[in-house]
């Protein structure tokens, strides 16, 4: 941890070169990534902690740290022999505020970040209690930042996007035209790359590009970095009237755009926003881009439940070669191994995040990810959470399954069932059409609640297709600032938890479709339809604690997984399969 302390103490000569008291640090980009180049990643550079979520702040004298739950344990284990407090929290720039007026005394103290990673709207709330100067203090001091080569975009076919870019634009243009919006700002890399039926390798696990764009009734215009442009992607966007400029001048198109202007304040950086001209009117709302998105069409569909078969073809074969090698293997060699598996199937393009995989107490903490330092050997007993995902042209994936490598305790039987409980109540729910995901999360945690335990994270998110696997905005969670109405098409997981700090992890995720249901005299029902084709644990499962219809679900689910994976396995890992899913 010295190397830790000679960045901080390297940083604190900067804030003292130009009077800074504070310097406040992200991991985002320009476009407020949840997950981010290596370049970019200043927080995870001057602290060592590198979770998804997460801010630092640096006086003259303390520096300290603030994530959410899900992290806490992980936080604390990377900062640990390190000065940096932390504080487990979900508003964490605004408790970072708090904290900084505690610790700093000065009469016109000057609060250091950069404008361009932090959201319109998260600036907007505090400005007032400081004099936030736009500084980048970490380039001179971090020496060895990566330099992250322009990779060049790659067309989406048709064949699986399923719309073609003039169908979605036309979409948006008659959200926007409800709206009465003469210009919509896409700042979100997902947004565009869906819009624009484009994919890249510009983030990790994420196949999009550092893109900006501005749609208007007339006219569609698309900032990018020429360097990422292909003669056939240029001629393909020319053919639809697409106008592209360098990615730069984003900022001074907006200063020129006096018009009603549709933006999202969480999804614009600061700085950008600062650039709109002062004659526009602002409507601060979700982009259409985003809702349209998350409602999958009929291709998409298709290929995400393809994907989830090729997932299900994978994860039979892992769990089979778990069971014939406990003894001899680690928590990376499972990670290894299911990548290798992984990418034997049709149309692989990479995990949608870093395999999660974690052995005993290391399954406590929600995104472990192993790594040479950590990595753990397993034995034939306690549990093993696996937590993975995967990138197909034609899907993405998001599973997770808690293993018992031995007897399980009374204890973690409880427990498994209890979560288990919670996803079949979740993966049965039938609701009104308008209904909030924040209205159904009550539904998975209600088993626990009953028992004195509950979880952090949300209980479901967004996935997108062939895009990020958090997408925004559909959720299951207990509080939602911005909600959006479930709507079929949306492609969510269902994941409650238990984590037992220093002990052992559960977690059991399913990705759900929502769809149609029925229609009655009270209106249109929407329900669940689980795609993900991933036997549970039944070594775990303490059946006393089930009910029938539970039971039946069970049932019903496993007789889906074998019928779907069986036909692509081997004899003898279809009599594997065959017993894990029996009744």
């Amino acid at each position: 941890m010295k190397e830790i302390k000679k960045r901080i103490n390297l940083l604190r000569a900067e804030m003292k070169k130009f009077g800074i008291n504070a310097c406040i640090l992200s991991d985002s980009n320009p476009h407020l990534n949840e997950y981010s180049a290596p370049a970019e990643r200043e927080r995870t550079w001057i602290s060592g902690f590198d979770g998804s979520n997460g801010i630092v702040a640096v006086t003259a004298k303390k520096a300290a740290l603030w994530t959410d739950s899900r992290y806490t344990l992980q936080a604390q284990e990377q900062l640990k022999n390190t000065d940096f407090q932390i504080f487990t929290t979900r508003n964490l720039f605004a408790e970072a505020i708090k904290w900084l007026k505690n610790e700093i005394s000065a009469e016109n103290p000057k609060i250091a970040l950069r404008l361009d990673v932090f959201p319109a709207e998260t600036i907007e709330k505090t400005e007032k209690d400081f004099a936030f100067v736009h500084k980048d203090l970490i380039s001179t001091i971090w020496e060895d930042r990566p330099v992250a080569e322009p990779q060049k975009i790659f067309l989406f076919d048709e064949e699986y996007a399923g719309k073609p870019t003039a169908e979605k634009l036309s979409e948006i243009r008659a959200e926007m035209a409800k709206e009465n919006a003469d210009a919509l700002i896409l700042t979100d890399m997902e947004e565009v790359a869906w819009t624009f039926n484009f994919r890249a390798c510009d983030l990790p696990h994420s196949p999009v590009a550092a893109a900006f764009a501005v749609v208007e009734q007339n006219r569609c215009t698309l900032f990018i970095d020429s360097a990422k442009l292909t003669d056939e992607v240029k001629q393909a966007f020319e053919n639809q009237n697409i106008v592209i400029f360098d990615y730069s001048y984003i900022a001074a198109y907006l200063t020129i755009l006096n018009k009603t202007v549709w933006l999202d304040k969480s999804k614009i950086n600061s700085r950008l926003f600062g650039n709109i001209s002062k004659n526009s009117n602002i409507i601060d709302k979700i982009s259409p881009a985003a809702v349209l998105k998350s409602k999958k069409n009929a291709v998409e569909i298709a290929g995400v439940k393809n994907a989830c078969i090729k997932d299900g073809i994978a994860l039979a074969r892992l769990l089979m070669w778990i069971e014939e090698n406990t003894e001899n293997i680690s928590e990376l060699a499972v990670s290894d191994k299911l990548h290798e598996l992984k990418s034997a199937q049709p149309l692989f393009f990479g995990e949608s995040f870093a395999t999660i995989a974690g052995y005993a107490e290391h399954g406590a903490i929600a995104h472990y990810i192993p790594n040479e330092q950590t990595d753990k050997a397993l034995r034939a007993e306690d549990f093993l959470l696996l937590d993975a995902g995967t990138q197909f042209f034609d899907g993405t994936t998001d599973m997770t399954r808690t293993l018992a490598l031995g007897e399980p305790t009374a204890q973690q039987k409880t427990d498994y069932t209890l979560v288990l409980k919670g996803h079949i109540a979740l993966a049965q729910a039938k609701f009104p059409l308008g209904t909030f995901g924040y209205q159904l999360d009550t539904l998975a945690r209600q088993f626990l609640w009953q028992n004195g335990i509950t979880y952090g994270h949300g209980t479901g998110h967004g996935i997108g297709h062939f895009l990020n696997v958090h997408e925004y905005p559909p959720a299951i969670r207990y509080i939602d600032e911005k909600p959006t109405a479930l709507a079929a098409g949306m492609l969510i997981s269902n994941e409650p938890s238990i984590s037992r700090a220093g002990e052992y992890g559960v977690r059991l995720e399913n990705m759900v479709l929502v769809v149609e249901s029925e229609e009655t005299a009270f209106g249109k029902f929407l329900q669940f339809e689980t795609i993900s084709l991933i036997p549970f644990d039944s070594r775990a499962i303490d059946f006393s604690l089930l009910t029938e219809n539970e039971k039946r679900w069970l049932d019903d689910y496993h007789q889906t997984v074998f019928e779907k994976i069986s036909p692509h396995l081997t004899e003898k890992e279809r009599s594997w399969l065959k017993e894990k899913t029996r009744s």
